[in-house]
């Protein structure tokens, strides 16, 4: 178990001084977080269609079964573009 210079509280401090947070780096993560994410920005007319994420994924899915289905590849089986 980790033991810090800060007091062990389940709650956030009222306040923060910028000094206490130390010296932020721009892009820090970048590329770890590209290597598991996979972000894409939507055309508006597209978002309006769906209400959330949950809505777009099962879209999306039911998209690859149908179009897997209509060219007779198996799940599991790779798909070249």
């Amino acid at each position: 178990m980790k033991t810090g210079k800060f007091p062990k509280e389940d709650e956030m401090r009222s306040e923060y001084n910028r000094k206490d947070l130390g010296k932020g780096v721009r892009g820090k993560h970048y590329q770890e977080y590209t290597e598991v994410h996979n972000l894409v920005l939507l055309d508006p007319e597209v978002a309006k269609a769906f209400p959330s994420e949950k809505a777009v994924n099962e879209a999306l899915l039911s998209l690859i079964r149908i179009a897997r289905a209509s060219a007779g590849v198996r799940e599991g089986d790779e798909v070249r573009s």
